[in-house]
């Protein structure tokens, strides 16, 4: 563009043309430019909109699949220090960690729109305040769910005025850390609270959705429309559609069988389930709770958890990753700690194993967590399977083993800074854990590194005890996020 002026002010010292000439030249030069920049997205969009004509099917959804069940769980056991018993050293089938990535982003970057022809609309998502600017969208309605009116309203959205709300809800996504399903719930709400017709919400949230990066389709359900989103994940007990095998959900409930738009859009990217950053929630916490170890008695600590993320992870699905069904415990054992719980927490436990061994300290945290917490059966709690976060387990007054799992996984490597493994046993879940020396007792040998059993249900067993009684035929075993 340099270049451009330069030779511009040389032809009018040449007296070629005036400078009005000029100024016409690079008003003209300028906007080019920008339309240059926006046009790729827009031109994805026009594409879209005449897809929205045309490419509809009938689909037959595929039957949840159901969440595993163990019909024969194992039951916490006391240790017994009489009964001596040699160590056990097992090589397990190893489920290979679940693979990460960038959240989806747009096609290009999203320009900000200066015309100021927008409402600016907050709306409350678990605790926290969102202002998120709208384009005022009276004229745009959906009368019915034919095809032409659901490519003349995506048409109407596909405009620079929706732009400051495309970067707002992408902004509110970074400042509050929300995860792929947290941010398809955000744009539920909001979408939700700003349009009064249903299928106008579903819509905006399905535009909102895409233009962020992710993959969606849109479908017609008995004359209401539908948005399904692409997952890497598989999701239990809920039902799905195969569209150019891809698993795709509907979010909210849905017929068997649907209309779908098979109509893709540019860069679209399925989304994932992993929480890989704190879930930033309200200041509003839960009821303190004191949980003392019965073997240490400075092991206690008064915990608080935040109360709107307790009803987030009620909403969150639970899903596996490549087909195996014990990458579901990694999902919530790979989940940070609420900052705020560490905060009230885990000074109180830092100061008890410091200046102690690996083994000492994992000693300490391994006990209150077996005898600080009372053992439930899900499926009496909860009438079925019901795997807890850390900060679940920290809040409810009972937990199972997968449970005791997962919040013991998370203290070691916050607190320890050694890697931990999930080990699954038919009908019981437990933990290994890499220590740097030689620690002795039962181990698993994951990649050639030893990993020292420690179960947070074998009630009051030490490092390297492995409970009595199972099943050394097909133990899995993942290595968690450090």
């Amino acid at each position: 563009m340099k270049r451009l002026v330069l030779l511009i002010i040389v032809l009018i010292s040449l007296n070629v043309f005036s400078k009005d000439d000029f100024s016409e030249s690079y008003v003209k030069f300028r906007n080019e430019q920008k339309k240059i920049f926006g046009s790729f997205r827009d031109e994805c969009n026009r594409k879209y909109v005449e897809f929205l004509l045309t490419a509809w099917d009938w689909y037959e959804g595929k039957a949840p699949m159901p969440l595993p069940e163990e019909k024969n769980p194992v039951p916490p056991q006391p240790y017994d220090d009489k009964v001596d018993t040699e160590p056990v050293t097992i090589q397990p089938v190893q489920v290979q960690p679940i693979e990460d990535s960038p959240q989806p982003m747009p096609v290009e970057p999203i320009r900000e729109d200066l015309s100021g022809d927008e409402d600016s609309f907050s709306v409350s998502f678990f605790g926290v305040s969102c202002a998120v600017r709208l384009p005022r969208l009276a004229d745009i309605g959906l009368n019915d769910c034919k095809p032409v009116t659901i490519a003349d309203g995506w048409e109407r959205l596909s405009n620079a005025r929706m732009n400051n709300s495309i970067r707002d809800c992408l902004e509110a996504r970074i400042r509050y850390n929300m995860c792929d399903w947290a941010y398809l719930m955000f744009l539920d709400e909001l979408s939700g609270r700003y349009c009064s017709d249903s299928n106008m919400a579903t819509l905006l949230m399905a535009f909102l959705y895409s233009q962020s990066g992710y993959q969606m389709r849109l479908a017609v359900d008995e004359g209401k429309l539908v948005m399904l989103y692409g997952s890497r994940h598989q999701i239990f007990d809920k039902r799905y559609f195969i569209v150019d095998n891809m698993c795709f959900y509907p979010w909210g409930e849905s017929s068997g069988s649907i209309s779908i738009c098979n109509a893709s859009f540019e860069g679209e990217t399925p989304m994932s389930l992993l929480i890989n950053k704190e879930q930033v929630s309200g200041e509003l916490m839960s009821e303190e709770r004191r949980i003392v170890s019965a073997r240490y008695a400075d092991m206690c600590a008064l915990s608080r958890v935040p109360q709107n993320l307790i009803e987030f992870y009620e909403r969150y699905p639970t899903s596996a990753y490549d087909g195996n069904p014990m990458t579901r415990w990694a999902m919530y054992a790979n989940a940070p700690l609420a900052q705020k719980t560490k905060d009230l927490i885990y000074p109180a436990l830092r100061a008890s194993v410091e200046d102690k061994s690996e083994s000492d300290a994992a000693n300490r945290l391994l006990n209150w967590v077996q005898t600080g917490f009372v053992y439930e059966y899900d499926d009496k709690v909860w009438g079925h399977d019901r795997a807890f976060f850390a900060e679940e387990s920290l809040y409810y007054p009972y937990c199972d083993c997968e449970d005791r799992s997962i919040l013991f996984s998370r203290l070691v490597r916050d607190l320890l800074g050694l890697d931990v493994a999930l080990i699954y046993y038919p009908g019981h879940l437990a933990t290994a854990v890499c220590f740097t020396g030689k620690e002795k007792g039962d181990a698993i040998i994951i990649r050639d590194r030893r990993y020292v059993i420690c179960d947070p249900t074998y009630i009051g067993a030490p490092v390297g005890t492995q409970m009595p009684g199972l099943e050394y035929d097909n133990v899995q075993a993942i290595v968690l996020d450090r």
